[in-house]
């Protein structure tokens, strides 16, 4: 490689437009920026129990059920903290006595080990599988969770969300962590009851909040559990989550600017078409990255089964020959940021965020400005 990739001078033609590649948080569209200006004076700074925000809120839970398509009876609950904190939300007020979970990743794993934690709860079934694959669950041994991830953010990997053979709603909840996949990636809510995330990928907002589209199931599992005698502490309570969301506010104060950026995002892409639209664009990002690499001898798709490979999170192995770290290097010196590979996965590739947000040609772009620095080492 050369000795200083970041000397390295790439033609202005072959730049992307905006070179911002970040997996979280995500590239934020300007008008995103322009509609947080635009509440200066009448949503920041002010009470989020009046009716403003209050009337925010409302509306971003409305625009998550009609991007979603949710069925009657499902609700969207918020709160504070981000899927991290859902994890113990979860333990606390969604997992009855045990949960299975398919783990095939950093993030996925995490669940698992604030399951297994909980003095509470019975000990987990874990059906783990290498990164880059996911397992299969078919069965969950009695467990009243099935865990799933819809995208696994640390590997590139993508799962197609299914009920576990011979079980239902009435006995097993199967809950998804959707952090990256929400608003990305297509999913059926008859296969799923709990599709829970974060705003800062797909939704290109800040973290702080988490957001669970409940199923008519999940929710008298929340009220259920909720009206036992099980402690829970008050901010981790999905009982009190569920009831302050129903009044379209959150237990404690929620990040405003959070909200409003993910309103101004969820407008955009219902008006561009809903769902459907965003996983169009993801798919068009997808072809070009994944394509460009299997048409090079120095670089491949980490995760080998296409019917696998992720829309929103690509990840691309290179030759030991080229430095992954070198190239990132090289982009970043040139104003194409954040491609750097998934730190504790600890291989030698690119990850390269497609979130709906991010233009497909900007992607093509960045081929073209890989092949440029590789060609140059």
């Amino acid at each position: 490689m050369h000795s200083d990739p970041s000397s390295i001078v790439i033609p202005p033609d072959l730049l992307p437009v905006d070179g911002r590649f970040c997996c979280g948080p995500s590239k934020v569209r300007h008008a995103q920026v322009d509609a947080l200006v635009a509440a200066r004076d009448t949503l920041l700074g002010t009470s989020h129990r009046k009716p403003p925000v209050k009337r925010l809120v409302g509306a971003v839970r409305s625009q998550l059920t009609e991007l979603f398509s949710l069925p009657e009876g499902w609700e969207v609950v918020l709160g504070n903290g981000g899927s991290t904190v859902f994890w113990d939300v979860a333990t606390f007020g969604v997992i009855e006595q045990r949960s299975a979970h398919a783990v095939f990743g950093e993030f996925s794993s995490k669940f698992a080990q604030a399951a297994a934690a909980a003095p509470h709860l019975g000990e987990p079934t874990v059906v783990e599988s290498e990164p880059g694959t996911h397992p299969e669950v078919v069965e969950v041994d009695g467990a009243d969770v099935c865990a799933l991830t819809h995208n696994e953010t640390s590997t590139g990997v993508a799962m197609e969300l299914r009920r576990p053979a011979g079980t239902s709603a009435d006995d097993t909840l199967v809950v998804v962590d959707a952090t990256s996949a929400a608003g990305g990636l297509r999913w059926d809510p008859a296969e799923v009851d709990v599709y829970y995330f974060a705003p800062q990928k797909c939704f290109a907002s800040d973290g702080g909040l988490w957001f669970a589209a409940c199923s008519p199931a999940a929710i008298e599992r929340i009220e259920r559990i909720g009206a036992s005698d099980r402690w829970r502490p008050a901010s981790l309570d999905a009982r009190i989550a569920l009831d302050n969301s129903r009044q379209d506010q959150t237990y404690n104060t929620p990040a405003i600017a959070t909200l409003v950026m993910m309103d101004a995002q969820l407008r955009w892409m219902l008006d561009g078409g809903g769902l459907e639209w965003t996983a169009q664009r993801c798919d068009r990002s997808a072809e070009a990255l994944y394509g460009w690499a299997e048409e090079r001898d120095w670089a491949s798709p980490f995760v080998s089964d296409p019917a696998q490979r992720s829309a929103v999170v690509g990840t691309i192995d290179l030759d030991d020959s080229i430095d992954a770290n070198d190239v990132c290097a090289a982009l970043r010196a040139n104003g194409v940021l954040d491609t750097d590979a998934y730190r504790k996965l600890g291989r030698n590739q690119l990850r390269v965020a497609m979130f709906p947000a991010v233009e497909p040609s900007d992607v093509e772009a960045l081929t073209a400005c890989v092949d440029h620095v590789v060609a140059l080492g």
